[in-house]
């Protein structure tokens, strides 16, 4: 293995539950496919940890411009490729470890250009690969029924129906282009915030921005990709930001180590099942007391990790795995 070039800046932000992760898939060899490179701060810890090679993939243009200034200092042990994690099986093959973290990345939000933070004015976009529609599109063309599953299904947004509502009856008299626009419709629609609560419009940009995205179609997909790709013993480790993504992954690890299948009885016997995954953290890890004074955005954040077994690779099912499913009857909010 090549000694570790270690690169001549810090990165820009700090990566959320990097410590844990790294002692949980100890010790690090062999190649690393990291699917949501952003600023890179997987990517070069997993270099400094002992990989021979990370494929740095990320949707958004922008993050491999800003990585220039650093990434050449890595040389061949570092591959730079645009893509989805969900295709990640045609970006690597046989890796010994995958890294998927679903955080929106903080330098997307602090560029008002984007579009994806709600404290500052810019156009409403949210687009990660800057193609397709973006959410002033469904902000302004979504029937009212839509827009209100998008954000109670998406953002666990409670009032749903009357943001949903009010943004319909704003853009009767004029198109909802600004974040701040936005903004504005939220909060008169919902009480005002207590000290300490979230603000206001945070559900509803979350859910926006996984619908523009299609992060939970991609999530499921990445996760289902990585299963192909990763080589018996290689490693799935996965870090969430809310309470949806991570149900998502803890069913998928409890679908994918289940030993058997339901409780049977002697007319239908117990059906046992091959595990693809043997799960390595049975409980979410969280950040400690250090990392949350470091970084208070790992506040949210849960790790879970899982190991490949040789058992080979199956479809899971989207339903059975908690995925948000829209149109589907159900409430949606008032």
């Amino acid at each position: 293995m090549a000694p570790a070039a270690r690169a001549p800046d810090a990165a820009p932000h700090i990566p959320v539950l990097l410590r844990p992760l790294l002692r949980a898939v100890s010790p690090v060899t062999g190649v690393w496919l990291d699917g949501t490179f952003g600023a890179g701060g997987y990517a070069r810890a997993l270099l400094e940890a002992g990989a021979d090679k990370v494929i740095g993939v990320d949707r958004d243009p922008a993050v491999f411009e800003m990585a220039e200034s650093w990434a050449g200092a890595y040389g061949a042990r570092l591959e730079l490729v645009r893509g989805r994690f969900s295709q990640l099986d045609d970006l690597g093959a046989d890796l010994d470890g995958v890294v998927l973290d679903l955080g929106v990345s903080s330098m997307q939000l602090d560029q008002a250009e984007r579009g994806f933070s709600f404290m500052t004015d810019g156009p409403l976009d949210m687009r990660m690969s800057q193609e397709g529609p973006s959410a002033a599109d469904i902000v302004n063309s979504a029937e009212e029924g839509a827009l209100a599953d998008i954000l109670y299904h998406y953002g666990e947004e409670r009032a749903s129906r009357r943001i949903a509502r009010n943004i319909v009856r704003a853009r009767a008299e004029a198109p909802i282009e600004t974040t701040l626009q936005l903004v504005a419709i939220i909060e008169k629609s919902l009480p005002r915030a207590k000290p300490g609560q979230s603000h206001p419009a945070t559900r509803s940009f979350q859910a926006l921005r996984i619908a523009v995205n299609d992060e939970y179609g991609e999530l499921v997909a990445g996760l289902e990709a990585a299963e192909r790709a990763l080589k018996p013993g290689g490693q799935l480790a996965v870090v969430t930001f809310h309470s949806i993504e991570d149900r998502i992954v803890k069913r998928f690890f409890a679908e994918k180590s289940s030993s058997a299948g339901g409780g049977g009885s002697r007319h239908a016997p117990v059906q046992q099942k091959s595990a693809q995954f043997d799960v390595k953290t049975r409980k979410a890890v969280g950040p400690d007391e250090a990392e949350l004074a470091e970084n208070p955005r790992s506040r949210s954040a849960k790790l879970r990790v899982g190991r490949r077994t040789e058992i080979p690779a199956e479809p899971v099912d989207r339903a059975a795995i908690g995925m948000p499913q829209l149109g589907k009857t159900g409430r949606k909010g008032r």
